[in-house]
């Protein structure tokens, strides 16, 4: 690519996440730096040289610039081989448009996981989670359609603990208030729908009738070590009391789904001031279908506390 180590990895990150503010990419890959400098250096070098380009942007009383790959970056990084490649590419319109903000929420929540794992010795970096996967599914409430469940983002994640590694995954939902609740729950919905989703087997060629044997579920392919992922649902782009609201809203309206009710998703509510503050592994998460104890990202309940000894 023509590129130092640093702006290496800073292409790799824009061309996954497509749109990175230059202080997200800063606590992302030089995070050990008191300040962005060097990284701001070599992200002007890949715009010298045509592969990055960038818009201003200001909020909270600040400036500052969201970065992309500009199709030669693109291609420079897909000559490599090392990611899969994305048929999305950025531009500036769509850097200064009305998906900018979500974009940004996005790459902020994978941040705080990234943030919190350096921190507890586990294992999540600047590639782990990649936005809008599409998921093929049919719902029987919806036959004959071909559906697509994409979310905000797939996340990886390696918890470590007393030498154990454990594997998660994480389907995150990123709300900026900019859609209804009942859009919230019919979301949550279709990832029920997803869970059950087993392709039937087309008939072999010259048989009378397909034979009826039970299909994997299509999730098992995608993530054959694991249980169905944990579902995300992250909320900011309001006041704390509003996202109270919601949360509530948005449990309220699950419960009431039976579909959801029978599929057992694991799946809980935050909002991201909580996420980065006190990471996931704090129990910042209201379960969506549960009880109203708040649980951390593993969805595990609170242990019941012993009675002290007489």
């Amino acid at each position: 690519m023509g590129a130092n180590d640093v702006g290496q990895q800073a292409m790799n990150a824009l061309y996954q996440h497509r749109l990175i503010s230059t202080q997200q990419l800063h606590r992302l890959l030089t995070p050990h730096h008191t300040r962005a400098e060097y990284l701001r250096r070599q992200l002007h070098l890949l715009r010298d040289r045509g592969l990055a380009e960038r818009v201003g942007r200001r909020a909270h009383g600040q400036t500052d610039l969201l970065w992309w790959l500009t199709e030669a970056g693109a291609a420079a990084v897909e000559a490599t081989g090392l990611l899969p490649q994305r048929p999305y590419r950025m531009s500036p319109e769509a850097a200064a448009g009305p998906l900018q903000e979500h974009t940004l929420a996005t790459v902020e929540t994978g941040l705080a996981f990234v943030t919190h794992a350096r921190a507890l010795g586990h294992e999540c970096g600047p590639l782990d989670w990649s936005p809008e996967i599409a998921h093929a599914y049919r719902d029987d409430q919806r036959p004959g359609e071909d559906l697509r469940l994409i979310p905000d983002a797939v996340l990886s994640y390696v918890h470590v603990a007393d030498r154990q590694r454990t594997l998660l995954t994480f389907m995150v939902e990123v709300d900026r208030t900019q859609m209804t609740i009942a859009r919230l729950a019919q979301k949550l919905h279709a990832y029920a729908a997803y869970q059950r989703y087993a392709p039937q087997p087309a008939a072999g060629r010259g048989s009378r009738a397909p034979r009826r044997t039970a299909a994997a579920p299509a999730w098992r392919s995608r993530y054959p070590a694991q249980a169905f992922p944990r579902i995300l649902l992250v909320l900011t782009g309001a006041a704390p009391e509003r996202l109270e609201r919601r949360i509530a809203d948005l449990c309220s309206l699950s419960a009431a789904d039976p579909v959801l009710a029978a599929a057992g998703l694991r799946a809980g509510v935050t909002t991201l001031d909580q996420l980065r503050e006190r990471g996931p592994f704090s129990r910042i998460f209201t379960p969506v279908l549960g009880g109203p104890e708040p649980v951390d990202v593993l969805m595990r309940p609170q242990p019941i506390a012993k009675a002290p000894a007489a």
